[in-house]
């Protein structure tokens, strides 16, 4: 059994921890310019965030989150080109002017309101999502075949993407100037963006942290290790699998959101297959069943791309390559595994009645079928 009584305290000074780190270490001891590429990370983390939930406690492999992403980064780019549009005293952006349209295509209307778009981008992700795994998960689509799906529908929406021209084609969207009022070129409104998605983060990984030790955080991890054995007692598996997939597409269309004004352009290839398999590579060497994995390895993989790449810009492919296989071959928990493993070893790991707490050395709830002896109502 855990220590009920001081669980709260680890989790509020865990919190309190990643708080002080984000609002003030980081602030204090980082450029504007390095504060901004944190910002970039923490996008990406946002998003590793919601493929930990899925993937490492329901076991379904998304390979398809650029759709998601993209869906709430096109709908704030729309918004914010509108916006600057008429700063300048003009109906239509500036990039549709070059190429000679007079107006804006009619889906363009509606992201004139800021309120709009921001419900948009809360709601349409989240309901396509909830949409396609209705379609997928009432008919047990799984493993692999679901995998490949969500990557066809990415390579789809790139593909679609490249071909919109109202949309700025294979250039994308960029150059926005403002954020709902505020200029962009202001330092101080840029550490705001900062400030506004490490909030996020904080707030997305208490949302997980409930749903996780939840009833239904139990039963999603028993699908995802016996789904038929859950079905035999009279659940329904694909319930909970779609609220699951939900949850990771609203937290990828919130990223992508604040990924336009924090890096300033979105295109077809921030969105497609490369971008999706870069989401989970950051997750699996993170630890995909842990809290804190996904967001950890994200952002390492993002600043080492970033840095790494430009010393070694050959070889950085073949670099997260094999640290994605060392991780998967060695330390299937992740990095954030390690450190329980160690715990295990040295028999920090051992509760109360001296049996090993399984959930923290591998990063994942073990369900009894005593919990699930009667279906939700």
């Amino acid at each position: 059994m855990r220590n009920l009584g001081t669980q709260p305290v680890r989790t509020l000074a865990g919190f309190g921890l990643g708080a002080l780190l984000l609002f003030v270490v980081a602030p204090l001891a980082l450029s504007d310019y390095n504060l901004g590429l944190l910002a970039k990370f923490l996008c990406f983390g946002l998003v590793a965030i919601g493929i930990g939930l899925a993937w490492g406690r329901g076991g379904m492999l998304t390979l398809g989150q650029g759709v998601f992403f993209g869906l709430g980064a096109y709908m704030m780019a729309m918004h914010l080109k509108l916006a600057d549009a008429s700063l300048a005293g003009s109906d239509v952006p500036d990039f549709l002017r070059f190429a000679g349209a007079a107006s804006v295509p009619w889906f363009w209307t509606p992201f004139e309101s800021g309120l709009f778009t921001i419900l948009a981008i809360i709601v349409i992700p989240t309901a396509v999502a909830g949409l396609l795994g209705l379609m997928m998960f009432r008919r047990r689509v799984k493993g692999a075949y679901f995998a490949i799906i969500s990557q066809a529908l990415a390579a789809a929406f790139a593909v679609y993407l490249v071909g919109e021209q109202s949309l700025g084609g294979s250039n994308g969207i960029n150059r926005f100037n403002s954020f709902f009022g505020y200029d962009l070129a202001d330092p101080v409104n840029r550490r705001m963006l900062f400030f506004i998605i490490a909030a996020l983060v904080l707030l997305a990984l208490a949302a997980v942290r409930q749903l996780m030790r939840s009833r239904w955080g139990e039963l999603l991890v028993a699908i995802r290790d016996q789904e038929e054995r859950v079905r035999f007692l009279g659940y329904d598996p694909a319930n909970a699998k779609v609220v699951a997939f939900m949850v990771s597409a609203l937290f990828a269309s919130v990223a992508g959101a604040m990924f336009v004004p924090i890096v300033g352009i979105i295109s077809p290839t921030d969105v497609g297959v490369v971008p999706s398999i870069a989401f989970l590579i950051g997750v699996a060497i993170g630890g995909r069943t842990t809290l804190v994995g996904p967001l950890l390895g994200a952002v390492g993989v993002a600043w080492a791309q970033s840095y790494l790449s430009d010393s070694f810009p050959q070889a950085w492919t073949y670099l997260q390559g094999l640290l994605f296989i060392a991780v998967i071959g060695f330390f299937p928990a992740g990095i954030a595994g390690i450190a329980a493993l160690i715990r295990r070893r040295t028999g920090g790991g051992q509760n109360d009645k001296g049996t090993t707490d399984i959930e923290s050395v591998r990063g994942s709830a073990t369900t009894d079928s005593s919990t699930l002896e009667e279906p939700a109502r």
